[in-house]
């Protein structure tokens, strides 16, 4: 297991996060990931804390992995549900909290549909003066942390099995795709990628990629990256005309919008698709399916602009025929997508054991 020190208290959004702590993340989930190939996959090391998925949305895939993670840590897990909790008869989301806190809580894992609601939760529990971490695992159109350093996890650890870490992505280009507008994912992988140097490519209609979007990465906690950004419409990334004053030399830009699928692929490295989360489309932001898959939607036809040993991931669930074809889908030459639900379990044990080792 690293020997880092690790001083986060809650895990909210990867915008802070420091080469130190991802490497962290990283090594320790490579730690429990020796730990789930044994015969015997349980390890004690969160023997008598409480572990509570609190999911204001539904979840298949998160909440599952979150579940198994913790009960492979020995933890004691209490599952929420709103649909059939007190929430129907009118208690609000903290009075939720603080009940889950009352019953000895030592780590909520909180997913909601609104973005800031992790946040609130944390800042509560800080304000009561209590040890208990808040993992945001998932909240509206802000961040997914888990998911994009699961991503980080399985790609690092395809390039280097026994020692995955942040600057093995240095260099690499990463095609993102789809619905970018209304992905949580989608702006976690953008924070964790420029972070490791990686060149980030984004491709979606306007409609589901704003001009503009590329603005809120160049704004605090991460103001540095004012300078890794450019923005392409609709052609290949062109070097920014004048770099930003600087006391030292301005670093190469690092993340470039797409209204067009080709530029974004040619001789990419790994290609990230991502689900069109109709639920959350307020406007007919698509002429139809049939077109975006002809215009986006990643097939193997499509794949030979990349590099020829490009590999794509979906953080799922997948729209079969719609973000991906079918086929594509289901090839473990091309697909990591079954990889990525593995990745998910060490990855989400080492951020619990990372936040509850302190509290033993």
């Amino acid at each position: 297991m690293p020997t880092t020190t690790w001083n986060r208290h809650h895990v909210l959004s990867l915008a802070d996060f420091t080469t130190a702590e991802y490497d962290t993340v990283l090594q320790t989930a490579a730690s429990f990931q020796e730990v789930l190939s044994r015969r015997t996959k349980k390890v004690p090391t969160l023997q008598g804390q409480v572990v509570a998925n609190l999911f204001f949305e539904s979840s298949t895939r998160t909440r599952s992995s979150f579940e198994i993670a913790a009960k492979r840590l020995s933890a004691d897990t209490l599952n929420f549900a709103a649909a059939t909790s007190s929430m129907t008869k009118g208690e609000t989301i903290l009075d939720t909290a603080k009940t889950y806190l009352a019953m000895g809580t030592d780590i909520m894992v909180i997913r909601h549909r609104e973005a800031g609601v992790p946040n609130a939760i944390a800042a509560e529990m800080d304000r009561l003066g209590v040890r208990v971490s808040v993992l945001n695992a998932g909240d509206g159109q802000h961040e997914h942390p888990s998911q994009a350093l699961l991503d980080l996890f399985t790609i690092c650890t395809l390039i280097d099995p026994a020692n995955p870490r942040l600057e093995l992505l240095k260099g690499k280009k990463i095609a993102i795709v789809g619905d970018i507008l209304h992905s949580r994912v989608a702006r976690s992988n953008i924070w964790s990628l420029i972070a490791s140097g990686a060149q980030v490519h984004l491709a979606a209609p306007p409609t589901l990629l704003p001009k503009l979007f590329a603005e809120y990465f160049s704004e605090e906690p991460r103001a540095r990256s004012q300078e890794l950004l450019a923005i392409s419409p609709s052609s290949p990334p062109a070097p920014p005309a004048s770099p930003a004053p600087s006391s030292s030399s301005s670093p190469t830009p690092q993340l470039f919008l797409h209204w067009q699928l080709e530029p974004a692929l040619q001789d990419a490295d790994f290609v990230m698709t991502l689900r069109l989360q109709k639920e959350r489309m307020t406007a007919h932001l698509l002429p139809s399916l049939r077109e975006y898959h002809q215009l986006f939607g990643i097939t193997r036809t499509k794949l030979q602009l990349c590099k020829p040993n490009v590999k794509v991931l979906h953080p799922g669930p997948v729209n079969r025929g719609v973000e991906i074809s079918s086929d594509l889908m289901d090839d473990p030459e091309f697909s990591l997508i079954q990889s990525q639900v593995t990745s998910g379990v060490a990855v989400r044990m080492a951020l619990l054991y990372l936040l509850g080792s302190g509290k033993a």
